[in-house]
C-alpha cells in the first residue's frame, strides 16, 4: 500500500490533507483515484489507515478510518556523528542508517576529511539533499519518524553535545582492548546513545587525545578495518541485536 508522511498538522479530525510533491505524485505518478486506501504518518509516530477522497492539481483529500502507533521505531534514540567522507558516500550512508533505525545523524568536520565545506551556503545545500535521502528511506523502510540530519560540526561540537547522551562511544581502528560488546552489555537503563565514525583517513592523534580527554571509550568492531560507509551500519546493527531483538 502506498505510503506518506504529512505533517501533524495536517490531521483535522478523520481528514487529512496531502500536498506539494507528494499530492503530484500520487495523481501523475501512481494515478490514484478517489476510493483507493493509502497509510499515512504523522511522523511522530503515529500511521493512520486513509483513503483518497478527493484529488486537484496541488492536493489530495483524504478520510482517515483508523489511527495506531508505528510500531517501527527503536526504544533507544541513537544518534551517528559522521565525519564526512567523499562523495556519495554520505548519501549512502543516511540511506542505509535510517533503515536500520537512526534517529539522527549530524556530519562532524574532521582533520582528515577529504570533504571541504566552502561556505554556509554550501553546507545548507547539502544538508537540504542529505535530508531528503534520509526521507526517502523512511518512507521506503517504513520508519515512524524521518531521521534529522544537522548541519554539519566540528570535533569540539560533537564531543560537547555528545556529553547529553546516556551512552557514547567512539569506534577506532587501533583499539585492541575493549569491544563494542563490552561497552553495550555493561549499559543499562539506556534510552539515548551517540556515536562518532571517523573519516576514511582514520582518526588523527590529536583528535584521538580529545576523544580521550572528553572521557568517551573507544571500541574495536573487530579483526578487520572497515570504510567509513560501513563502520555505521556495523555499529547500529549490533545496537540492534543488543538492545532490541
Amino acid at each position: 500500500m502506498p505510503r506518506f508522511f504529512i505533517d501533524k498538522s495536517a490531521v483535522n479530525g478523520d481528514t487529512a490533507m496531502i500536498t506539494g510533491d507528494d499530492a503530484r505524485h500520487i495523481r501523475k505518478v501512481l494515478r490514484m483515484r478517489p476510493g483507493e486506501p493509502l497509510t499515512l504518518c504523522d511522523g511522530c509516530g503515529t500511521d493512520y489507515e486513509a483513503e483518497i477522497a478527493a484529488l486537484s492539481d496541488e492536493a489530495v483529500a483524504t478520510v482517515i478510518r483508523s489511527a495506531h502507533p508505528n510500531g517501527s521505531e527503536p526504544e533507544v534514540q541513537i544518534t551517528l556523528y559522521q565525519a564526512l567522507p567523499k562523495a556519495g558516500k554520505m548519501e549512502y550512508i543516511i540511506q542505509k542508517c535510517t533503515e536500520l533505525g537512526i534517529c539522527k545523524i549530524i556530519p562532524c568536520i574532521m582533520e582528515r576529511c577529504v570533504v571541504k565545506l566552502n561556505s554556509q551556503s554550501d553546507a545548507a545545500k547539502k544538508t537540504k539533499r542529505y535530508q531528503s535521502i534520509s526521507y526517502a528511506a523512511a518512507k521506503q523502510s517504513q520508519r515512524g519518524v524521518v531521521p534529522a540530519v544537522g548541519e554539519p560540526v566540528s570535533l569540539a561540537e560533537a564531543l560537547e553535545q555528545m556529553k547529553g547522551y546516556d551512552l557514547s562511544f567512539v569506534p577506532y581502528e587501533s583499539e585492541d582492548g575493549t569491544t563494542l560488546k563490552d561497552v553495550l552489555t555493561k549499559a543499562d537503563g539506556v534510552r539515548t546513545a551517540a556515536f562518532l565514525i571517523g573519516p576514511e583517513g582514520g582518526i588523527s592523534g590529536q583528535e584521538l587525545a580529545a576523544i580521550k580527554n572528553a572521557a568517551f571509550p573507544t571500541v574495536t568492531l573487530g579483526k578487520r578495518i572497515l570504510r567509513t560507509e560501513t563502520a555505521g551500519e556495523a555499529v547500529l546493527s549490533m545496537m540492534n541485536y543488543e538492545f532490541f531483538l
